[in-house]
């Protein structure tokens, strides 16, 4: 698993630790069912606190990316709930598309944006739900 994390950058390290590893999820660089490293493993490779590790697992775990298992630690298991999701996107793409209005960002701009991205996450095969 490789882990981009910015020293220098304005968000959390914690924030960006989940988002590394939602992104491994969607690209399948990281599978249902795989094992995370420990927190005290992770956060040594990283060269972090263990407490940032630990605090983004828990955010993982609440948000539906990861179970906590005694014998195992951290295993990926997305929760599946779509509505739930779907409700929690709109929520966040309201303000990201608020901001990409303000900023002169054309429908068509965006469109052409999230249908790169989403090739990007795609598998060959895989549904993309059209």
């Amino acid at each position: 698993m490789i882990l981009k994390i910015d020293f220098n950058s304005d968000e959390a390290l914690y924030v960006q630790l989940c988002n590394q590893i939602i992104l491994g999820i969607a690209t399948d660089s990281i599978r249902e069912g795989d094992a995370l490293p420990s927190v005290r493993q992770l956060a040594e490779h990283i060269g972090i606190n263990m407490h940032t590790v630990n605090k983004a697992y828990t955010v993982l775990r609440q948000e539906g990316f990861v179970k906590l298992d005694r014998r195992r630690g951290a295993v990926v298991a997305v929760d599946s709930d779509k509505y739930q999701a779907l409700e929690e996107l709109q929520k966040e793409l309201e303000v990201v598309l608020a901001k990409a209005i303000c900023k002169n960002i054309s429908r068509n701009e965006v469109h052409a944006m999230i249908d790169n991205l989403f090739n990007n996450y795609m598998s060959p095969g895989q549904d993309c739900g059209e």
